[in-house]
C-alpha cells in the first residue's frame, strides 16, 4: 500500500465521478458532449484503477473506489441535481461508507 497507489485510486474515483455525472447530462448518450466527457471519464477512471491494482489489492482498492463514488455521486444528486435525501438513501450512503471501513479493517490490503 503506497501513497501513490491512493493517489491514483483518489484520481480513478474523481475520474468516474465526472463521468457518471456527466452521463446524466448526455440524455441517453444523445448529446454530444457529455457523451465524449463519459466516455473518456470511465476509460481514465478505468486505466487509473488497473494502474492502482499494482500496488493496492483488488479487494481493497474496489471497495474504495465503488463505495467512494457511490457516495459522492449521491451526495452530488442531492446538493446540485435536486434530488430529495430520504432517510432511507442517507442510511444507504452511511451504510456503503461503514461497509468500506469494515472491509479494510478486516483486512482487504
Amino acid at each position: 500500500m503506497t501513497g501513490m497507489g491512493y493517489a491514483l485510486l483518489a484520481a480513478a474515483i474523481a475520474a468516474e465521478v465526472v463521468g457518471t455525472t456527466a452521463m446524466k447530462y448526455s440524455e441517453g448518450f444523445t448529446r454530444l458532449w457529455p457523451s465524449l466527457v463519459t466516455v473518456v471519464g470511465y476509460l481514465v477512471a478505468f486505466a487509473l484503477l488497473a494502474q492502482t491494482l499494482k500496488s493496492l489489492s483488488v479487494g481493497t482498492a474496489y471497495a474504495l473506489w465503488s463505495g467512494a463514488g457511490t457516495a459522492v455521486i449521491a451526495a452530488i444528486g442531492v446538493v446540485f441535481l435536486g434530488e430529495g435525501l430520504t432517510l432511507a438513501k442517507a442510511a444507504g450512503i452511511g451504510l456503503i461508507i461503514a461497509g468500506v471501513v469494515v472491509l479494510n479493517l478486516g483486512g482487504a490490503h
